[in-house]
C-alpha cells in the first residue's frame, strides 16, 4: 500500500507517514513516521496492532496437548514452538528422553531450519538485493527474484525447501504444525528406508546451501552498492547486548546449551539454562504494541535506546554467530571464518553490529542446519526404536532452544492431574521488538529528509525490520492490560475532525 500523509490536527503540527501493511513478513504490522516541520523524522515506530491470545486460552487444557496447540501460532515456524513445547514437556514430567529421541528431534529441526531460512533469504529478503530496493513494488517479490535469476534457479529453491519439509513429515507426521514430540521422547522411530530418503535430500541440500552461499557472495558482496549499504553505520547499524545458544565449547547450537549473554563490546555478561531464565530476561509492556519488549535484566528497562547502557539486546542469526566461537561442521565454519575475517578486514574488532549482515549470518546458519541434517542421518543410533523416556507425576518445566528467528521460551505448570495451569511464551520476535525499533527509527531518520519520500525509501525502511525475519503472528500473544483502540474520525473531504484513543 502506499504511504498515507496524514495531518491529525492535534497539538502537534508534526505530519505521520504510515506504512500499513508491511510487507514480507509473517503476521500483521505497520510503521508510523512521524515528521517534524521541516519534513524530517522526528520518531519512528515499528507497530503490531494484532492479538493472539495463546497464552491465555491454553491454560485448563491437558499439558501434553500444549505442543501440538502452540504449534499453530504460525504456519512458518511451528517446528520451533513444538520442540520447545515438547522440551518444556520433558521438563513438566522430569523425563529424560533416549539420545536416539534428541537425535531424531535434531534431525527434523535441522530440516525445519533449512525451510524457514530458504524461505525467507530466497521469497522474503532476496528481492531487496537481486531487484533492488527501490525497484518497483510490483517487482519487490519471490517472482521478481525467479525472473532476475532464471526459472533453473527458482525450480531449485522450491525442490529444496519441499525436500526440507518432506523431512519433516517423514519425523514429524505432517510438514506443518508436526505432531512427533512427546513428553520424553518421540513418537514413532523412523525406519531405515525413511533414513536412506533423509540422507539423499540430506546430500542435496548441502549442495544448494553450499550454491546459497556463492548466490550471496556474487549478488550483494561483491556489489559495492549493497556492501556499502550493509557498511553504514548512519542507517543499518545498532550496538546493543547479544543473546545466543551455544554447546560446552561455545559452539553454536539450535536444539540445546547454554544461553549466553554478550555486551556491545563483547564481554560475556550472563549465562544460564532452564528456568534462570527469568534472572536474565525481562519483557516490558508499552502501549500502543500488542507485542512486548524485552531486555537484559541486570541493566534494565531505559527505554527505546541502544548502547551499554541500555539492557536491549538482539536474538537473531546475526547475534548467534556474535555470541558462538563457530560451527561444529567443517563447510559451515570455514564460511564462519570467512564472514568474521572479512569484517576484521574492514576494522571491525568485536561483535558484529551491522543490521543487514544478519542475512549472511542466516544463510551460513542454512549450510549448519544442512550438513547438521547429513550427519544425523548418517549417524547409526538414528533408527533405534528406544525413543521414550520414564514419566514422573506433572510439574513445571521450560524449554529453551533457538527458533530461526531468535532464542525462544515455552515455560508451562501443570497441577497433578496433567492440567495447564501457567504459560508464558518468549518468543524470537519478542526478543527482538526493541531493536526492531531501533533500527527502523534510525533509517527512518537517516533516509527521509525535507519531506522527500519515495516509495523506494520507504522499502528501505522495511528493509530494517526484513533482517530480522520477524513473526508477528508469534510474538503478539498477550495483552498489554487492555486493548488499544484508536478511532479517527474523519470530515466528507478526508480531513481529520477529531482523534479518539484510550492510551
Amino acid at each position: 500500500m502506499s504511504p498515507i500523509i496524514t495531518d491529525e490536527h492535534t497539538k502537534s503540527t508534526s505530519k505521520r507517514i504510515t506504512i500499513d501493511p508491511i510487507t514480507r513478513l509473517e503476521g500483521h504490522g505497520k510503521i508510523e513516521i512521524f515528521l517534524d516541520d521541516s519534513g524530517n523524522v522526528s520518531n519512528a515506530y515499528w507497530q503490531v496492532p494484532e492479538l493472539r491470545g495463546f497464552e491465555k486460552f491454553c491454560i485448563g487444557r491437558s499439558v501434553e496437548d500444549l505442543n501440538k496447540i502452540t504449534s499453530r501460532l504460525c504456519g512458518v515456524c511451528p517446528g520451533a514452538h513444538h520442540l520447545c513445547s515438547t522440551k518444556a514437556l520433558d521438563g513438566v514430567y522430569n523425563a529424560t528422553p533416549p539420545p536416539t529421541a534428541v537425535k531424531l528431534r535434531e534431525l527434523f529441526y535441522s530440516a525445519h531450519y533449512i525451510h524457514s531460512h530458504i524461505a525467507h533469504f530466497y521469497a522474503l529478503a532476496a528481492a531487496d538485493f537481486v531487484c533492488g530496493p527501490a525497484a518497483p513494488a510490483a517487482e519487490r517479490n519471490i517472482l521478481g527474484v525467479v525472473a532476475a535469476v532464471g526459472v533453473p534457479v527458482g525450480s531449485e529453491v522450491i525442490k529444496h525447501r519441499s525436500y526440507a519439509q518432506k523431512v519433516q513429515e517423514i519425523i514429524g507426521g505432517k510438514a506443518t504444525h508436526p505432531v512427533c514430540g512427546l513428553p520424553g521422547g518421540m513418537a514413532k522411530p523412523i525406519t531405515e528406508d525413511d533414513r536412506k530418503k533423509i540422507e539423499a535430500m540430506a546430500k542435496s541440500c548441502v549442495e544448494f546451501s553450499k550454491f546459497t552461499q556463492q548466490v550471496f557472495a556474487d549478488v550483494v558482496l561483491k556489489n559495492k552498492t549493497y556492501l556499502d549499504l550493509i557498511l553504514n553505520k548512519d542507517i543499518f547499524y545498532q550496538e546493543v547486548y547479544n543473546l545466543g545458544t551455544v554447546d560446552k565449547n561455545g559452539m553454536i547450537n539450535f536444539y540445546d546449551g547454554e544461553q549466553v549473554m554478550i555486551d556491545p563490546d563483547g564481554k560475556e555478561v550472563a549465562r544460564y539454562t532452564g528456568k534462570q531464565y527469568l534472572d536474565n530476561i525481562v519483557e516490558h509492556v508499552l502501549p500502543w504494541s500488542y507485542e512486548k519488549f524485552c531486555y537484559f535484566k541486570k541493566v534494565g528497562w531505559k527505554g527505546l535506546q541502544g548502547g551499554r547502557d541500555s539492557g536491549i539486546y538482539r536474538a537473531t542469526p546475526l547475534a548467534r554467530l556474535n555470541v558462538a566461537k563457530g560451527f561444529t561442521t567443517p563447510l559451515a565454519q570455514a564460511e564462519f571464518e570467512k564472514y568474521k575475517g572479512t569484517f576484521r578486514d574492514l576494522g571491525v574488532k568485536g561483535p558484529i553490529h551491522f543490521t543487514l549482515a544478519t542475512h549472511w549470518a542466516r544463510v551460513i546458519e542454512m549450510l549448519y542446519a544442512s550438513e547438521k541434517m547429513l550427519e544425523l542421518a548418517q549417524d547409526p543410533e538414528i533408527t533405534d526404536t528406544n525413543i521414550r523416556g520414564k514419566l514422573d507425576t506433572p510439574g513445571e518445566g521450560v524449554g529453551i532452544l533457538e527458533a530461526p528467528r531468535g532464542t525462544l521460551v515455552h515455560h508451562y505448570k501443570a497441577d497433578e492431574n496433567g492440567i495447564t495451569t501457567f504459560v508464558n511464551l518468549v518468543v524470537g520476535t519478542t526478543n527482538n521488538n526493541a531493536p526492531i525499533n531501533l533500527d527502523v527509527s534510525k533509517a527512518a531518520k537517516a533516509l527521509i529528509k525535507n519531506w522527500e519520500v519515495s516509495s523506494g525509501l520507504l522499502n528501505m525502511v522495511e528493509m530494517a525490520y526484513r533482517a530480522y525475519d520477524p513473526c508477528n503472528s508469534c510474538a503478539t500473544h498477550t495483552l498489554p492490560g487492555q486493548m488499544p483502540m484508536k478511532a479517527v474520525i474523519r470530515r466528507p473531504d478526508g480531513s481529520v475532525y477529531k482523534v479518539l484513543q484510550n492510551y
